[in-house]
């Protein structure tokens, strides 16, 4: 059956779409997809095509908003993301947050670190820091020190490939030199530079900054997200790389995206011991509240982003009070028939039991999401034609 499947571009051709809208159809389970990894391709059944062809473009009821792009960068599978055909949990396995990004960018999975951004940049960053509340979210420092390194680079205009991947490694070295330091880095890499400046205390072992940057890997791209399409809004009228960033930081906050870790983090903090977790969820349910870190609007069976991520905790450290509170959490869950816990959930297990500070998950997702970002501005800059969705009446 395999030898029979047919590549997309085959596949739109007889529908007679363009590429980005077959995979809308697949996003909508309309039709369904095949990824083959030894190709990095996607395959579809010639039969479901030709069924498809015969009804005609599928109607989608509720989905005016839907709005598809052509990329090259992450293809989204039924509980992952592919990286540029890439599976991004084996990458994660295999390869630095750094060699991952570099895949991102351009195609070559090589470590280019360590990264480092300029001096004076970092100062003037830290600088304007100055009197700002002690206890303000990482987040909120990060899109300061965005808006900072951007007017201490005169060259952050250039938007070639090569000027921007530069631009990209100083950048997301900056945003994490730049958060005021609790404890003295493990060495250069982003994942210590940023588990410096985001917990008091240096980490246990090197298996525990894996599990950081296991999650800057699993967090770097996902297609297109809010975040990740208003991005890609700025790069379309050639916003430099700092603004597209800030973009980005502006959309990831929000409770439904990079901020929903903060919900988790809470819930977390406020759950004394395990016994407490029926309770809690019980009660939680009965206010008609939905479940932090529980679902995901893409993957409607499991996100194995989370899995993959709450695994490693759970060999690191088994017995911590932190983690059998999240595992208490999941197998109430499963018992009340809830969704399976998101890569928000695992994320934020991960910064509870080890005392990263509050906020600590939505500042490393957006560190994270930075390499997905320039990576999509990265397509836009070498396209010509800006984003400009149109409006529908609103029904009276």
């Amino acid at each position: 059956m395999a030898d029979d499947r047919i590549d997309a571009k085959t596949a739109a051709d007889r529908l007679g779409v363009k590429p980005a809208t077959l995979y809308s159809y697949v996003s909508r389970g309309v039709l369904r997809r095949h990824f083959d990894p030894d190709r990095r391709r996607s395959l579809f059944d010639p039969a479901d095509i030709e069924r498809l062809a015969r009804r005609g473009k599928p109607r989608r009821r509720a989905a005016p908003t839907e709005i598809a792009i052509e990329s090259r960068i992450t293809v989204l599978g039924p509980d992952r993301p592919y990286y540029r055909g890439r599976d991004a949990l084996e990458l994660a396995d295999t390869h630095r947050f750094e060699a991952v990004a570099e895949w991102l960018w351009g195609g070559e999975l090589t470590d280019s670190g360590p990264w480092r951004c300029r001096l004076r940049a970092v100062a003037t960053a830290r600088a304007v820091q100055y009197g700002l509340p002690t206890d303000l979210a990482p987040l909120d420092r990060v899109q300061i020190i965005v808006t900072a390194l951007s007017v201490s680079d005169p060259l952050r205009f250039h938007l070639d490939p090569g000027a921007v991947t530069a631009t990209a490694r100083t950048l997301i070295a900056g945003m994490a030199e730049a958060l005021p330091p609790l404890s003295e880095p493990a060495g250069p890499t982003i994942a210590e530079m940023l588990w410096s400046r985001l917990c008091p205390h240096p980490p246990e072992s090197d298996r525990v900054l894996k599990a950081l940057d296991t999650a800057l890997i699993l967090l770097a791209d996902h297609e297109l997200a809010s975040s990740t399409f208003a991005a890609r809004v700025a790069a379309s009228v050639r916003a430099d790389p700092y603004a597209v960033v800030g973009t980005g930081l502006g959309t990831v906050g929000g409770p439904m995206h990079g901020g929903a870790t903060r919900a988790v983090e809470r819930l977390l903090a406020d759950i004394p011991d395990r016994a407490a977790v029926p309770r809690v969820i019980g009660d939680l349910l009965r206010r008609g509240e939905r479940i932090p870190g529980a679902g995901h609007a893409v993957y409607r069976d499991a996100d194995a982003r989370g899995a993959h991520l709450f695994e490693q905790i759970r060999r690191l450290a088994p017995d911590h009070p932190k983690l059998l509170a999240a595992e208490a959490i999941l197998t109430e869950l499963r018992i009340r028939r809830q969704p399976e816990h998101n890569i928000d959930f695992a994320l934020a297990t991960l910064c509870a039991v080890y005392g990263l500070v509050p906020g600590s998950g939505e500042a490393i997702f957006a560190v994270a999401r930075t390499a997905g970002w320039l990576a999509h501005a990265m397509e836009e800059y070498a396209g010509g034609t800006p984003l400009r969705p149109r409006a529908l009446p609103a029904r009276s």
